[in-house]
Order: C-alpha cells, then sequence, then structure tokens
C-alpha cells in the first residue's frame, strides 16, 4: 500500500504541478511565445506616459537620431549606413524593428523602446512586467561605447533629466 500512496502522490502531483508552473510563469511574463515581441515606436508611448514622451521628444537628440545619418549618408557606402541604424533607430536588426525609412518610418529615430525594449505585449496588457522600467548605464552601453562618448560628449538619458 505505502509503495501504491507514493506512486499516486508523484504522479498525480505532475499536472498541477504543470498547471502552477504555467500560471506562475504566465504572471512573470515569461509565458510569451518566443518572437511575440514587436516594436511599435514612440508615439505609441505617448497615451499613458505623456509626460516621459513629451520630455524625450523636446530634451534627447536620440529622438531625432536618423537626422545624423541623413546628414552624413552621402559620404557613407550603403553597409556602412546599415551600420549606423543599430544605434540611430528603433530595433534594427531584431525582429520587428526598425527596416528602413519607407517600411518602417515610425522606427526611424532611436526611440523610447531602444532603452525599454519592445513594447506591443506592454501596451496590450499594461502589465510592467513586459517592459523594462529600471535602467543602468550598462544599457546605454550598447550604442555608447567610449570612442562614442569621447566624441560626442555623451550624457545618459538616465542622469540627463530627459524624463
Amino acid at each position: 500500500m505505502p509503495r501504491i500512496s507514493k506512486f499516486l502522490a508523484t504522479y498525480m502531483s505532475l499536472p498541477l504541478m504543470t498547471i502552477l508552473l504555467v500560471f506562475a510563469q504566465a504572471s512573470c511574463g515569461l509565458a510569451q511565445i518566443k518572437g511575440s515581441l514587436a516594436y511599435v515606436g514612440s508615439s505609441a508611448c505617448k497615451d499613458c506616459h505623456e509626460k516621459e514622451y513629451n520630455s524625450f521628444m523636446t530634451h534627447a537628440k536620440k529622438s531625432v537620431s536618423f537626422r545624423s545619418i541623413e546628414r552624413v549618408k552621402k559620404e557613407l557606402t550603403e553597409e556602412e549606413i546599415k551600420g549606423c541604424y543599430y544605434c540611430h533607430t528603433t530595433g534594427y536588426g531584431k525582429q520587428g524593428g526598425f527596416v528602413s525609412p519607407e517600411k518602417t518610418p515610425h522606427l526611424k529615430n532611436a526611440g523610447c523602446e531602444v532603452c525599454h525594449g519592445p513594447g506591443n505585449v506592454h501596451i496590450k496588457t499594461t502589465d510592467v512586467t513586459h517592459i523594462k522600467g529600471t535602467l543602468t548605464t550598462e544599457d546605454c552601453e550598447a550604442c555608447h561605447i567610449s570612442e562614442r562618448v569621447r566624441a560626442f560628449r555623451y550624457k545618459p538619458l538616465i542622469h540627463g533629466g530627459a524624463h
């Protein structure tokens, strides 16, 4: 009898454990289907984050970063221009990110999602676990490497008061 009880206790609890695991993952935002994240553009953030959006659009050079590419593109090859896209657009090279000014004009500047991550799930759910809220200087260092810091007198937005 003890062996049967142990067997039943072990295998009957598996479905329950599976259900609990699924709910736990969903509540933590981990149950997203891979590839479901997409970039929506900074204007999609405006309705809920109007103060931050207006401050970003007013004070952050990133909000018009594509102008830098347009200023120098005559002197660059197509490959060099594409190299600029990684830091001067939103989500270039990532699923649902910038493709070209014609195909994805809403992502042609470095917007909110460059730092906070793709926003489509966050916008649909308004769940804060689906967006990166707390930023560090390490988040900035994907683009702001030491050479660029010296060349452009970089001041991270997290310290610069843009929002």
